[in-house]
């Protein structure tokens, strides 16, 4: 996925990503929560920015509520 750096990414495209992530790796929302973060954050909170970052977040409230 091509990531445009100009923006804020949105909760229901890091929600979409990690489902991808659980499908294709067969993981637990935790692990996808990790992939995720490493690959698109590089593990670094501030790499996309705060709004981004905090999008992340709520996305994955809202998997765990699934």
């Amino acid at each position: 996925m091509i990531i445009n750096h100009a923006g804020a990414l949105r909760k229901e495209y890091f929600i979409a990503y990690m489902n991808l992530m659980m499908n294709a790796f067969g993981c637990t929302d935790e692990e996808a929560f990790d992939k995720t973060f490493q690959r698109l954050f590089q593990s670094q909170e501030t790499y996309l920015g705060k709004e981004s970052y905090q999008q992340f977040l709520l996305a994955f409230d809202q998997l765990k509520k699934k």
